[in-house]
């Protein structure tokens, strides 16, 4: 039997990522963000949704650039802390040991810790209620070579260890359960 739940609370897990932000190293700040996800393909596209009043909304608003990295198993209590704590009081990159790298394409910095950093640029600030949703093109990525297979130069995101988050708690991604296209494909002709 299916009941009725809560609006606010669909699609989960999401993607817990640490989104940098800020133009200078004085104001580097570090939110933890689960609203973020692909909207485009050509040209590249992403989004996070931050609450107003978090103080990295008027850093990305005013920069219009942000960084989002994502986290692993290995972040995962820095991915909490810098959710839970503010950046108006807080270096999150000194207190979380964490370093600030330097992007290829924004202002921001990246997390050199995390495996991939994507690099976005503001093109429209969308006010839906309890989040402003920032719409961002990709204009760089940065992935740690160690996790790219020198073979097929695939990305192995399972060597990398992700975390996701769901109704208040983060878990670890597990294994893979087949590529894209993995249902449909046409199985050999069975020898006679």
């Amino acid at each position: 039997m299916k009941e009725s739940w809560k609006p606010g609370t669909v699609l989960y897990p999401l993607p817990a990522v640490l989104v940098s932000c800020g133009a200078a190293p004085e104001e580097y700040n570090l939110l933890t963000v689960a609203w973020t996800g692909t909207v485009c393909s050509d040209p590249p596209m992403c989004y996070v949704s931050v609450r107003p009043e978090r103080h990295s909304d008027e850093l990305i608003r005013r920069t219009g650039e942000f960084v989002i990295n994502l986290t692993t198993e290995s972040l995962a209590r820095a991915t909490d802390w810098c959710g839970v704590r503010s950046g108006r009081d807080f270096d999150k990159f000194h207190e979380m040991g964490l370093t600030p790298g330097k992007a290829q394409h924004v202002a921001a910095p990246i997390v050199e810790e995390a495996p991939v950093n994507i690099e976005c640029r503001v093109r429209q600030v969308l006010p839906l209620g309890s989040h402003d949703m920032f719409l961002a093109e990709v204009v760089g990525v940065q992935v740690d070579a160690e996790y790219i297979d020198p073979a097929s130069g695939k990305f192995c995101l399972e060597r990398a260890c992700p975390i996701v988050y769901s109704h208040g708690e983060y878990f670890a991604l597990g294994r893979a359960l087949g590529h894209f296209g993995w249902s449909v494909r046409k199985k050999p002709a069975a020898k006679k």
